[in-house]
């Protein structure tokens, strides 16, 4: 069975920073493309950043020289560091897997940025 868990997030000031982890079970890690999706109320999910097994990594534009995406096979842990965050940045942060032909998604953690 696979599992993908979230954790830390929650509210946070404009420019502050917080850090997302995402821990995996049930699939071979090492092998699998990790990435933070995002969604805001009325939005479209949108891909955030993802990292591969050679850890070569993507991020959207609007995130880019802010957030850190980064992988750890022994933990099967993918973390997301999240620097000067605004309040676009708000949103529910999904984690993604893709293991060979398979997606897996985790729950979710909620993200909000707000004085």
């Amino acid at each position: 069975q696979v599992q993908l868990v979230e954790s830390g997030g929650g509210l946070v000031q404009p420019g502050g920073s917080l850090r997302l982890s995402c821990e995996a079970s049930g699939i071979v890690f090492r092998f699998a493309v990790m990435g933070w999706y995002r969604q805001a109320p009325g939005k479209q999910r949108e891909l955030v950043a993802d990292i591969n097994s050679v850890s070569s990594t993507y991020y959207a534009e609007s995130v880019k020289g802010r957030f850190t995406i980064s992988r750890d096979n022994p933990t099967k842990t993918v973390s997301l560091q999240m620097n000067n965050l605004k309040s676009e940045d708000t949103a529910i942060y999904y984690c993604k897997a893709r293991a060979g032909i398979d997606t897996y998604w985790g729950r979710g953690t909620q993200v909000t940025v707000s004085s």
